[in-house]
């Protein structure tokens, strides 16, 4: 096989990939960071598709302001709240990163939302997520954030998929989706259910109810929503993997950012590439009580529907901040008056357990 497509893993999806006491790696995969140059075969489809919505969009935000009625906007916002939990919870936190269980109704509800939020079905959703975790910077990562913002943001679905980008996805194991007959469900009749969960009912709904305009019911609660959802999930992989701080693991792109997260409501991404399988969009109690995707599964968990919800402990928090990260994390930082000259050495930089064996 020819190297350009033997991607090596550069991160961890599970806690079984993890190699480290503090659940890392053993090699510093800051080395595996690439973007070798590419003649990109561009998808046009998308990229008139994404013109439109984007041109769109900014007549249904005057629509907002001018002739909507206060009915159709906040329905706008609830079908882009159910959206994001479907993809927040549904596709990226259970069926992803499986950082917790769910009895069958929430599944079929995620499933539901999951399919409203147009964003590829959750077997496709997940595999691709999956291998940008695996592959975090590389060649291999769809949305590879060493190729620049804007591919990282929308570009990578204006194009084809590289070689490396469909070995990685090849190489990643999807047997547990194969096995989940919700997820089957879905992917068998996507296209069928699709269309109707994100594009007709939105539109029907407002002008049915409550007497809205086929005009505002269709630019507002339908497209403004849809393109707003849209990026927002791009945002994470484009804003939180360049601009923010590393204070779990300095060698991941991936970044915490308070901007991103009040934007995004999902911003502490050092934090979950570091730890892809805590359910928790961090460590901090505060932020995960303001953040709907975790507030819903935990309100889910409280009524019994969701279970064995994963985190991570504070010593591994502790131990991983002090040795690999950038010495920002509020506690474990750089100034806290215990991290000595010698910690600092010992824990500035990613180790191999040889040569941890030699401090």
């Amino acid at each position: 096989m020819p190297p350009l497509v033997d991607p090596i893993p550069s991160g961890v999806l599970f806690e079984t990939d993890t190699q480290t006491p503090d659940l890392g790696l053993a090699k510093d995969v800051t080395v595996l960071k690439k973007a070798t140059p590419k003649k990109h075969e561009y998808v046009w489809f998308n990229i008139f598709w994404f013109l439109y919505l984007h041109l769109a969009s900014l007549y249904g935000i005057y629509l907002v302001f001018t002739s909507a009625k206060w009915q159709t906007n906040v329905f706008a916002f609830a079908v882009h709240l159910m959206c994001a939990i479907g993809i927040g919870a549904g596709s990226h936190r259970l069926w992803t990163h499986r950082s917790f269980k769910a009895r069958t109704p929430l599944r079929i509800l995620l499933m539901i939302w999951q399919t409203m939020g147009f964003q590829d079905c959750i077997f496709e959703w997940a595999r691709d997520h999956r291998t940008h975790h695996k592959y975090a910077d590389t060649d291999a990562d769809p949305h590879n954030a060493e190729r620049g913002l804007f591919f990282s943001h929308m570009g990578w679905l204006c194009c084809k998929k590289s070689p490396e980008v469909i070995e990685g996805g090849r190489r990643i194991d999807l047997s547990d989706l194969y096995a989940d007959p919700v997820v089957m469900f879905q992917k068998k009749h996507y296209m069928k259910m699709m269309p109707l969960l994100c594009f007709v009912l939105p539109t029907i709904i407002p002008v049915y109810f409550w007497d809205e305009t086929w005009t505002n019911a269709f630019f507002i609660p339908t497209i403004l929503r849809y393109t707003i959802g849209i990026n927002v999930v791009w945002s994470i992989n484009s804003f939180a993997h360049t601009f923010g701080y590393r204070p779990y693991d300095k060698s991941l792109n991936p970044r915490d950012n308070i901007g991103t997260w009040m934007i995004c409501v999902e911003g502490f991404h050092n934090y979950h590439h570091t730890f892809p399988w805590d359910y928790r969009a961090t460590e901090y109690p505060l932020y995960n009580m303001l953040t709907p995707t975790i507030m819903f599964i935990d309100a889910m968990a409280m009524i019994g529907q969701a279970y064995d919800l994963k985190s991570v402990s504070p010593d591994i928090i502790k131990q991983r901040s002090q040795r690999t990260g950038d010495g920002t994390h509020y506690l474990w930082g750089w100034d806290d008056p215990e991290f000595t000259e010698k910690l600092k050495e010992k824990y500035g930089r990613i180790d191999s357990p040889e040569e941890k064996k030699t401090l």
